[in-house]
């Protein structure tokens, strides 16, 4: 049977960043959920336990014996340890996008020390601005292929606490036992797709810049396809 991609996106934006993908997906006869954690961060932390519940209500009338390949952007990429740890249905695949990696095993930081820096001189009662906010019209404008897929993605993305950021993700031992794979879509993503390889996983390129999936949907559907089926 054809995997069931489950497609996460960064808690820092919103499902519609991955809304064509999966409409591409679907086109071509595979089952796709696209979970929403818009809502992650609300009340206080710990917010890793949200996100699983999230993608768990997501899977709700799937079948306990569907195995599923999970699909992660960017900073959801940390939390698929968890995530497939709090799933009934069987992991067959995982797939990072442009993303983070959780750690081999032990806890993993959300932000790095350097990056946690800058985000608490931009917090504001605790709470930062939305994540297109943090970024000059040169950096931002390249992300999107229309003014109305920026539109949406940028009315639905949540405001953040800082202390998203500043939580540790538990990561157990051999989360990573089901087949892995990377999928790079740009430069600044170079460092996690050399960790990748060094960690035996595929990975492929797609060049582009950060949220490439909404610009190149048919593209990163064909390059989801090959990975989580030759894995």
């Amino acid at each position: 049977m054809p995997p069931l991609f489950v497609l996460v996106h960064s808690p820092a934006v919103g499902p519609s960043t991955w809304r064509a993908v999966a409409e591409e997906l679907t086109s071509t006869g595979y089952q796709v959920l696209v979970p929403s954690l818009l809502h992650i961060g609300d009340g206080a932390p710990p917010f890793w336990p949200r996100v699983v519940a999230a993608v768990q209500d997501g899977l709700r009338r799937v079948p306990a014996d569907r195995a599923v390949t999970l699909v992660a952007h960017s900073n959801a990429g940390l939390f698929l340890p968890v995530i497939s740890s709090g799933l009934v249905q069987p992991v067959t695949g995982s797939v990072f996008v442009d993303a983070a990696l959780p750690a081999r095993t032990g806890p993993t930081p959300v932000a790095p020390p350097q990056v946690l820096a800058s985000l608490r001189a931009m917090a504001v009662d605790g709470r930062l601005p939305r994540w297109t906010d943090w970024w000059d019209e040169a950096d931002l404008a390249p992300l999107f292929p229309d003014p109305q897929v920026r539109r949406t993605v940028v009315d639905e993305q949540p405001a953040l606490p800082l202390s998203y950021y500043e939580q540790h993700l538990p990561v157990h031992a051999g989360w990573d036992d089901h087949p892995c794979s990377y999928l790079q879509f740009s430069p600044a993503y170079d460092d996690l797709a050399a960790e990748a390889r060094a960690r035996g996983w595929t990975v492929a390129q797609l060049p582009g810049a950060h949220l490439h999936q909404t610009v190149d949907p048919s593209g990163t559907a064909r390059h989801l396809v090959a990975l989580a089926t030759a894995t």
